[in-house]
């Protein structure tokens, strides 16, 4: 895991963007912030009371109204979003004055999604908001030797087969072109290859099916159980003729309780690094962050944001 995160720092200095940071009076930020402005990792722009910009803020405010008022949205509400340093930095960044933001360390991972969603462009080639971590196992020789893409763990709560699909091809996408990887996704069951029966089993199907006629990019396979998809040795038992058994890296859980409860119990119980929620599918790069992030964590959530910014 240690060289994937400095390599991403490194391609990151290679082009610093600016990226926007909500939160000012928290602790890790106000360091995270020093340290990525002392390295070049970002040209960070911190978000106080001084360098917000009423003009800017009443610019925005118009804007998100003419998009918003057919959903019932008053001018006076659009304005006090825009007193939300959240709200106004995602716009920031959706009109062109900063590359991407990243948010987290005090706000609620709904209260980020909800802005970038509102704010932010949708990416037209997926369609869809989901998010991924990167996990990073140690001493494990399983995903791409221990690193792994989770997905979706932030987002939406129950997918449905297009969904998933979505969420099968984003997460896919992020791996190859952030982590320089080549993709083989897993979508996770209680099933392996029509081991049991049942509706979730079929969504889980379908979404293969699904994402298979979207994309021949990568190789995409399921229903799998975990350990079929990140086993060689019982991939061999009960997926022989699959190309991602076994091998997988990209995980795609069936919904977000499976999800969430995963990747906690992974960082707690293997002692994983955790890198996310990192937001997918808008034009303009977010990235999340757990309350309970480190310095760290925020490092390179930044690194990330500023490497999906280069893409642009």
């Amino acid at each position: 895991m240690e060289k994937i995160i400095q390599s991403i720092r490194e391609r990151a200095k290679s082009n610093p963007k600016k990226i926007v940071f909500p939160e000012p009076s928290d602790e890790r930020v106000l360091k995270a912030v020093e340290y990525i402005k002392e390295e070049k990792i970002a040209a960070p722009l911190l978000l106080t009371q001084d360098n917000i910009d009423i003009n800017k803020q009443e610019e925005f405010a118009n804007i998100f109204y003419e998009r918003k008022k057919a959903k019932g949205i008053s001018f006076e509400e659009a304005r006090e979003l825009m007193e939300d340093p959240l709200y106004y930095g995602a716009m920031l960044v959706a009109r062109g004055f900063a590359d991407g933001f990243v948010a987290g360390a005090t706000f609620t991972t709904s209260s980020v999604i909800r802005a970038a969603l509102n704010c932010l462009d949708i990416d037209k080639t997926i369609g869809l908001v989901s998010s991924c971590f990167i996990m990073g196992v140690p001493n494990c020789s399983f995903g791409e030797r221990g690193i792994f893409v989770y997905a979706d763990c932030g987002v939406i709560p129950y997918p449905t087969s297009e969904q998933l699909a979505l969420i099968a091809i984003s997460a896919a996408k992020f791996a190859r072109d952030v982590l320089n990887f080549e993709p083989r996704v897993a979508l996770l069951s209680f099933s392996t290859k029509g081991s049991a029966e049942g509706r979730w089993i079929d969504k889980v199907k379908e979404a293969v099916g699904i994402a298979r006629s979207k994309t021949d990019e990568f190789a995409i396979d399921g229903e799998l159980q975990a350990d079929a998809a990140i086993v060689p040795e019982v991939a061999a038992i009960k997926a022989p003729q699959s190309k991602v058994a076994g091998r997988a890296n990209v995980l795609i859980f069936p919904n977000l309780d499976a999800g969430n409860i995963c990747y906690k119990l992974t960082e707690r119980l293997a002692g994983a690094k955790a890198i996310g929620p990192i937001v997918l599918g808008t034009k303009q790069p977010c990235s999340d962050l757990s309350r309970g992030c480190s310095v760290e964590d925020i490092i390179d959530c930044t690194a990330i944001t500023v490497i999906r910014a280069q893409k642009i």
